[in-house]
């Protein structure tokens, strides 16, 4: 199934596909044509001297069309010597090679931009698609794995089932083609061959049973691989701080060796297609030549004739082993397909059917009775949240790892819908907005800078057709214009992969400068200062202030320094808001955990 929803692709690409199926049927066309050639030759060289062509008995029989054309064709080269006939028999021939081999060569050249357009389309979509897939589906995928069938998988495809697109066009066509020939040779031997083409085919169709199970095993196993090679690059100061590196090693051989194990049955299975397809071929035509000998020494056939239906029948020998081999390479390939679809098919972020536009926030964000769990979870991250932020004030969150924080923003930003309750902006759910308006309110700034392996440039501008004038500001704001003008290339240095050229404050800066430049009405800082040593944090600090002044802020912060001047405090315990107000407010009750969260900054 998924085999033919790929080759519907075919229809962005008619004007290749049609010109690959005309001269793949040419190609077919002078292939056949070969075949009857053969026979007047054979019978020039093998007729005695003084023996003339005999005609048919009944030349208007479908089973004498081909005595027939010999005999006509043997009393034309009859008026030339033996030697010149046999030498324009070959000249055809050769002529008829070539076209057939010109005509082959034009199909595949044509095909080429097809095979190349559907596995750009397919990789495209499958991009497009994690692009907007919910934060949770990303929650039980590993990076590795999906990375593997965004290049393996989609690879996969590429070698597998596209290279069988011109078996599609090209032998059905030798198939009838040769199959018409030994039809009107001799119906009889045609069907005896028949009976034993389809005999090998129940053989390998029974061996390639599990190729394509073992397949998507191999392609899963290759995923994992990639997710600890990921997480490997990404964690190496923490695997050499902790010498884990046997740790590591251990892990990973243990993969690869369950990759190599799985990869060896698949390729042993798919390599055992060409030498069964060609061992059975061979038995067919001992069996053949046993066979037909007995019709040539019973006066039935002659032997051109006889050579010729050979001919014709390793005609359509090769196609039989293309079909075959391709059999074992589709199986790898709708094993690849299955693990693409598994992306491709999970339900998406989209606006729902009352969503409309909402273009400025003016008024406040209400969480009114939120509740919420993680997908495939039962237990309740936020559990009745009520609180309201008006536009223009600060709200701090604060509690222990786990108590809910960030998953508050989260759901404000729609990465994960929330099971109960209601998610306001100036009184209109978020989930009746469309999801571009809602997140164009809002930018982030996260504990771990989320920067891209480009120039300074594009990390603040990101996606914005906007100045270098106007990134500038953005970046003298952030307090980071000053580093900029010292790197080798200024603002179109490249920082390198997560911004491994800049140190952690610089990184940190950048992504202010980025939130800055978007200049939404809406910030959240996710515990933006606490990775810093104290000279950048205050720096950040600073730049933060700036950005937040007269603007709706969201804090998420441990620090003292960073939350006491919120005009909301919002204390968080197990999914519960346990407590919220003022600094000071908060400070009286001596018994909360607003005052034990001081005096431990305090110690």
């Amino acid at each position: 199934m998924n085999f033919w929803k790929l080759i519907s692709n075919l229809k962005n690409y008619r004007t290749w596909v049609s010109l690959s199926i005309l001269f793949n049927i040419l190609m077919a066309f002078f292939m056949v044509i070969n075949i009857p050639l053969f026979i007047p030759l054979l019978e020039t060289v093998f007729r005695p001297e003084s023996a003339p062509p005999s005609a048919p008995t009944d030349p208007l029989s479908l089973g004498n069309a081909i005595d027939y054309f010999t005999y006509r064709f043997g009393t034309f080269m009859a008026q030339f010597s033996r030697q010149k006939a046999v030498g324009i028999l070959t000249f055809f021939i050769v002529v008829s090679f070539f076209l057939k081999n010109l005509f082959r060569y034009l199909a595949l050249y044509f095909i080429a931009p097809v095979r190349t357009g559907i596995i750009r389309d397919l990789r495209k979509k499958l991009y497009k698609k994690l692009l907007v897939l919910p934060m949770g589906f990303f929650n039980d995928e590993r990076k590795g794995d999906i990375m593997s069938r965004l290049t393996g998988d989609i690879q996969e495809v590429e070698w597998s089932i596209l290279n069988v697109i011109e078996s599609i066009f090209r032998e059905p066509l030798v198939l009838l083609g040769s199959l018409t020939f030994m039809l009107l040779i001799s119906w009889k031997l045609t069907l005896f061959v028949l009976v034993l083409i389809l005999f090998t085919g129940v053989i390998i169709g029974g061996i390639s049973r599990k190729l394509r199970q073992q397949s998507g095993e191999a392609q899963s196993t290759l995923g994992q691989i990639l997710s600890i090679l990921e997480e490997t690059l990404s964690g190496l100061r923490v695997i050499k701080g902790f010498r884990a590196k046997a740790y590591l090693e251990a892990i990973f051989d243990h993969r690869n060796e369950a990759y190599r194990k799985v990869l060896t049955r698949v390729l042993r299975r798919k390599d055992l297609s060409s030498p069964l397809s060609e061992f059975l071929g061979i038995s067919i035509v001992a069996i053949l030549i046993w066979y037909g000998s007995g019709l040539v020494l019973n006066g039935e056939m002659t032997a051109g004739t006889f050579f010729a239906f050979l001919f014709a029948f390793y005609n359509v020998i090769d196609p039989v082993k293309s079909f075959s081999t391709a059999y074992y390479s589709i199986q790898k390939g709708l094993a690849a397909l299955d693990r693409i679809d598994r992306i491709l098919l999970q339900p998406e972020e989209k606006d729902n059917d009352k969503a409309r536009p909402f273009d400025d926030f003016t008024s406040a964000i209400t969480y009114d009775d939120v509740s919420f769990k993680y997908p495939g979870t039962t237990f309740e991250v936020l559990q009745h949240i009520s609180i309201s932020i008006p536009k223009g004030k600060t709200l701090a969150l604060v509690g222990s790892s786990g108590a809910g924080k960030t998953t508050m923003v989260d759901v404000l930003m729609r990465f994960y819908e929330i099971d109960g309750g209601q998610l306001l902006l100036d009184g209109i759910s978020i989930h009746d907005m469309r999801l571009e308006d809602l997140r164009r309110q809002m930018s982030i700034v996260t504990q771990q800078p989320i920067l891209f392996n480009d120039t300074v440039f594009n990390n603040i501008a990101f996606g914005r057709n906007t100045t270098l004038d106007e990134v500038k500001r953005a970046a003298r704001i952030a307090n980071a214009h000053e580093f900029i003008e010292l790197l080798e290339h200024g603002y179109d240095t490249n920082i390198g992969d997560a911004g491994q050229k800049l140190s952690g404050g610089q990184r940190q800066r950048l992504t202010i400068a980025r939130a800055i430049l978007k200049n939404p009405p809406i910030l959240i800082l996710d515990e933006a200062t606490s990775a810093l040593d104290a000279q950048s944090e205050r720096l950040v600090q600073e730049a933060l202030s700036k950005i937040m002044a007269n603007r709706t802020s969201i804090v998420i912060a441990h620090r003292l320094s960073t939350i006491q001047n919120a005009d909301i405090i919002a204390v968080l315990k197990e999914g519960r808001i346990i407590q919220q107000g003022t600094h000071e407010e908060l400070l009286k009750d001596k018994n909360g955990e607003y005052r034990r969260f001081v005096s431990l900054q305090s110690l």
